[in-house]
């Protein structure tokens, strides 16, 4: 199959895109995890799925506790304090403290564990899924995700970008391990009293950022996440209403989108959707490209590692967009999502077993729209969007030709 005219198309497609993520921001409820308004934009897109030629379209609840993504934050710094008043009196106890506060901050975020979801509300969110069958026999497989909920707000990093956030975690992450440090050495001796208290008081330096971070997201504010990430939804969107446009078919690729929610809650979307669904896709070679933020041309990147780089996605699946933007000369980067970076969905869907790779357009150094009120339509990058869905189109073209089978 040659898609040279879908890819050279690829203005229109962005201003399809652009246009869409516009009537949804303006639109909809507010998409936080496991809001309405997540259940609304999931609806509106598989009514869209269905329009371009998706045969089997459906919406699916799962059930989640949201807040507990960045609600352990709230434990962890209760830990900090509880450490530095112990370490006066009874160290083993600031020792314990620490520990339990930093371990929280490993499993909730270091690896999307449900370490503390329990102690949070359940909510129930939602996940759209569309597939178009090719004209003959089901040979292959790809599937375009990206998630359609917001994030929470980042006070902080609106009032004080990116660096002033960064400094403020930093010294945070400091304080906790300096506290750790100061009660280890006192508990084995090593400190004279003198030198304990004067150690403990410096301690107390900390604590403006430690109780700052009570107040690091805000639940009542859903930012419009234009960027982040409804501009990776509609990559696959796009390619499904463009192929329908050009009345192109394929004989034996079926074409998915998959639109995962509560990726801010800690890929919980992906997580239910791959662990029910996983399965069913080990007939054929299924590729799967999830899409996150796809905003900055020059940042264009495939992440061959995800999850605070400890998830090794799919090396053919990744290899495949790279080549894809070789073929069009467009700038890509191959890089990985660093530790304290978070995750994309590609990292849920590489630990269920399917082959999978994650796609940015974010520059690490995050951005003033990044989490925060900034994130509207009008922060939306043109350019980006086009190269992004030009060289999807293109990685599609090649796997439908054989390409990393």
């Amino acid at each position: 199959m040659n898609l040279q005219t879908l890819i050279d198309k690829k203005d229109a497609a962005a201003k399809y895109m652009i246009d869409e993520i516009t009537y949804i921001c303006n639109t909809f409820e507010k998409r936080g995890p496991g809001d309405y308004g997540e259940k609304q934009a999931c609806e509106y897109a598989a009514e869209q799925m269905k329009e371009y030629g998706c045969d089997r379209v459906y919406v699916e609840p799962f059930k989640e506790n949201p807040n507990s993504f960045l609600g352990w934050i709230y434990i962890t710094i209760t830990c900090c304090f509880i450490a530095l008043a112990a370490y006066f009196f009874v160290p083993v106890v600031s020792v314990i403290a620490i520990a339990i506060g930093l371990v929280l901050c490993v499993l909730q975020f270091g690896l999307y564990k449900k370490a503390v979801d329990k102690l949070f509300k359940e909510k129930t969110g939602h996940n759209a899924a569309g597939f178009k069958k090719p004209t003959g026999e089901v040979k292959r497989r790809i599937i375009f995700n990206g998630h359609p909920d917001g994030a929470w707000e980042w006070p902080f990093k609106y009032k004080f970008t990116y660096l002033g956030f960064d400094i403020h975690m930093f010294v945070c992450f400091i304080g906790a391990f300096y506290t750790l440090g100061i009660a280890i050495a006192k508990l084995a001796g090593a400190l004279n009293d003198d030198l304990a208290k004067t150690l403990g008081l410096v301690a107390l330096v900390f604590v403006p950022f430690w109780f700052g971070l009570y107040f690091m997201w805000n639940e009542k504010r859903i930012v419009d996440g234009a960027n982040d990430n409804l501009s990776g939804c509609y990559i696959g969107m796009a390619i499904l209403k463009m192929l329908k446009d050009e009345g192109i078919e394929f004989e034996n690729t079926e074409i998915g989108v998959v639109l995962t929610g509560s990726e801010e809650a800690g890929l919980r979307g992906a997580k239910a959707w791959a662990g029910k669904h996983a399965k069913e896709f080990e007939d054929v070679p299924t590729f799967v490209f999830s899409y996150d933020t796809i905003a900055q041309s020059e940042q264009l990147m495939v992440n061959y590692r995800d999850l605070n780089a400890t998830v090794k996605v799919d090396k053919d699946v990744s290899d495949l967009f790279m080549e894809a933007c070789a073929e069009l000369d467009i700038p890509v980067k191959k890089g990985f999502v660093p530790p304290l970076g978070g995750a994309t969905d590609s990292a849920a869907f590489a630990q269920a077993g399917m082959r999978a790779t994650g796609i940015t357009a974010l520059n690490h150094a995050l951005p003033d729209f990044y989490h925060t009120r900034l994130d509207t339509p009008d922060a939306l990058n043109a350019d980006c969007l086009a190269k992004c869905f030009a060289a999807s189109v293109k990685a599609l073209e090649m796997f439908d030709n054989g390409a990393k089978q």
